[in-house]
């Protein structure tokens, strides 16, 4: 099964939509447990941080999905945008091996494949509007 393909299939393109949205879902839930985790058990003395930070986390996640519902196109850019993101951030922070292993499943891979299907099924989407107009 091509997922690019340019002929309208109603059937994977919800599935490609029903599996980027639990991507950000399932990723963002890992992430408010891994925030909510780390100011519990590893206080830093920084109140705004350790008692903010999940819900930060938790509307980051809520504002992916969100755009990644109504608008795929820009869903798809901001994730892969938080890849690179990421990706900075660890350079510039100096991470050891271990964190990059750990930050690639947790997070860069949840938001590629997140950003992919996002593509997938926008892509979808126009081949079936082009197929209704008859073009």
């Amino acid at each position: 099964m091509d997922i690019f393909a340019k002929t309208c299939n109603y059937d994977v393109m919800d599935s490609e939509r029903i599996a980027a949205r639990t991507f950000v879902g399932l990723g963002g839930l890992v992430w408010i447990v891994l925030a909510a985790g780390s100011a519990l058990v590893y206080p830093s003395g920084v109140a705004i941080r350790d008692q903010y930070g999940p819900f930060m986390v938790l509307g980051l996640a809520v504002l992916a999905l969100l755009v990644g519902w109504f608008y795929e196109y820009l869903g798809a850019i901001l994730l892969f945008a938080g890849a690179v993101a990421t990706v900075i951030w660890g350079v510039l922070a100096g991470w050891e091996l271990g964190v990059w292993g750990l930050m690639a499943l947790l997070l860069l891979a949840p938001e590629i494949i997140g950003g992919v299907l996002f593509l997938a099924a926008a892509r979808m989407q126009k081949a079936c509007e082009l197929a209704a107009a008859g073009k």
